[in-house]
């Protein structure tokens, strides 16, 4: 048969054998001398007695003295792990160990009581904006069960969220929206139909994935975007239609009035044929306006293909030929790009700057560099610098003689479609202005 297992003493017993051992000599010692001296039977045994009452006494009061501060200790983790942070050792001094151990769990319990507070305070706070907020919001475990859900998107699937937890993406309808990630989805739901916006996150919540949906309904500020998009291309058409049009109508009841006289003044011939010619012109100045109009809005999506920067720019600057721009070659960069489109937005910029610079018989530089994740190039002039910002990517806006206004807003619905951006700014180290095309890379 195997041995029966070994019986291990508690810390208490351990510390009383201790005890036990350092008093044992004494003890002994003490009996020999009373047994093995001349004194009577009744002296012998009770001072036996006394010397082993006193013994035990010492060994309880030793035991009691270990384990209750442990057991305190014991008591006082235990409710902080069950979230009880108001229980405090008492004793708790700086005279002995014991009580620096007590005044540290005591600040341990503060502390805790205070981060548990600011986190239930944060949490009430987080839960009760997620209640008014008017964007659907719902939280799936990673098989796909609904964990968490607000008010709108309760009203948004017309559930109670009682009916709506723990059911799959799949039935209640938002497994194709939580598959799209992130964009726009034209949708009917049960509590409203419309264009929404979709942002699909990651998170951890017990050590196991969730994902965190989020849905926004974007069809009034579209329709609002809309309408001012439309007021402000009916304003810009209405502007430069009545600029056409007046003159024209104005020459037109002139013409009509002369070849109605019924004497003819000697010079007719030459005021209808200068005011033909105005007509003329004005009509040519309203079909490049449209014409303009048409290549702005027709801009094609670009087709992306591997694009050398340098020698696209290079390429680009050599076509200015009123003044010689110089380049400062900058790294090696290739991008994914439409080349096609990307020259025309440079010759727009270019052309612009080298209009600039004729003003004031100033120069033109350009150079390009490569940051964390994108390639910057940048075109400066020394022409007299930006007078009005405000208007500068306003369609059909211009103050050159001649102009269409379409050159710079072209430039950045160029740039916006490859995911760049474009900016103008007036020079900060002397006169001009410096434009800034930036492209993902």
């Amino acid at each position: 048969m195997p041995p029966p297992p070994r019986q291990r003493l508690f810390h208490e017993q351990r510390i009383q054998l201790i005890a036990l051992a350092g008093a044992l000599p004494a003890v002994a010692t003490s009996l020999i001398i009373l047994w093995t001296a001349d004194y009577s039977e009744k002296v012998r045994w009770t001072l036996t007695i006394a010397i082993a009452t006193a013994l035990l006494i010492a060994l309880s009061v030793i035991a009691h003295r270990v384990s209750n501060p442990l057991r305190t200790l014991a008591n006082l983790l235990e409710a902080m792990r069950e979230g009880d942070y108001s229980i405090r050792a008492r004793g708790a001094r700086n005279e002995d160990a014991l009580g620096e151990v007590m005044q540290q769990v005591n600040a341990m319990g503060a502390t805790l009581r205070a981060q548990r507070l600011g986190a239930l305070e944060a949490t009430t706070l987080l839960r009760k904006v997620m209640e008014e907020i008017d964007v659907a919001v719902f939280a799936f475990d990673e098989s796909k069960r609904l964990r968490l859900v607000n008010r709108a998107g309760e009203r948004l699937l017309a559930q109670p969220a009682e009916r709506l937890l723990t059911r799959t993406a799949a039935d209640i309808g938002l497994d194709e929206v939580l598959t799209t990630g992130r964009g726009t989805m034209q949708r009917a739901f049960p509590g409203g139909a419309g264009r929404w916006g979709i942002n699909c996150s990651d998170f951890r919540e017990g050590g196991l994935p969730h994902q965190l949906l989020v849905l926004a309904d974007i069809t009034r500020p579209l329709r609002e975007e809309e309408l001012q998009a439309w007021q402000r291309l009916v304003r810009v058409l209405g502007h430069e239609l009545n600029n056409s049009l007046t003159p024209i109508k104005s020459i037109a009841g002139s013409l009509h009035t002369l070849l109605g006289r019924t004497e003819a003044p000697p010079d007719w011939r030459e005021d209808t044929l200068r005011g033909l010619e105005i007509i003329a012109s004005r009509s040519e100045s309203l079909a490049r306006f449209m014409a303009a109009y048409a290549q702005l809005a027709r801009l094609p999506r670009p087709t992306l293909a591997t694009v050398d920067a340098g020698a696209l720019v290079r390429r680009t600057a050599a076509l200015e030929t009123r003044m010689e721009v110089a380049i400062h070659a900058g790294p090696a960069v290739m991008l994914e790009a439409d080349a096609d489109q990307l020259e025309q937005a440079l010759i727009n910029l270019i052309r612009n700057a080298v209009d600039a610079a004729l003003e004031t018989g100033g120069t033109v530089s350009l150079t390009w560099l490569r940051t964390t994740g994108h390639f910057e190039l940048r075109i400066t002039d020394g022409g007299p610098g930006l007078a009005n910002t405000a208007n500068l990517f306003v369609p059909f806006f211009t103050t050159k003689p001649g102009g269409t206004g379409i050159g710079l807003v072209l430039a950045r619905q160029i740039a916006e479609a490859h995911g760049g951006s474009l900016e103008l700014a007036n020079r900060t180290d002397g006169a001009g202005c410096q434009a800034r095309l930036v492209l993902p890379l």
